[in-house]
């Protein structure tokens, strides 16, 4: 991934520059259902200024933005949204 491609995953949402999980997963190669698992294992790790989950509304507004009509997959869950701490911590996990 190069550094144009990550600049182009970063979104501010909230007042905050983050990376979607589901574009950090890929960044990392890696499921983004098994780094999931491991922010959950390790939740103690992620307070809220680290990493937040979108609402229903952000994550239909970002659909919008995108022009796609799902997040791809069998996706149940709203995105997580990983700020610079929340990315350096999760670099730690993996």
């Amino acid at each position: 991934m190069t550094g144009e491609h990550i600049q182009g995953c970063i979104r501010v949402i909230r007042g905050e520059q983050v990376i979607l999980d589901r574009d950090l997963a890929q960044l990392y190669q890696v499921e983004t259902s098994q780094m999931n698992r491991q922010v959950k294992r390790n939740i103690q790790r992620f307070p809220g200024d680290f990493m937040f989950q979108l609402t229903k509304e952000e994550a239909d507004s970002l659909k919008c933005q995108n022009g796609t009509s799902s997040w791809g997959g069998d996706r149940r869950a709203l995105p997580h949204a990983f700020t610079e701490q929340g990315v350096s911590m999760l670099a730690g996990l993996l």
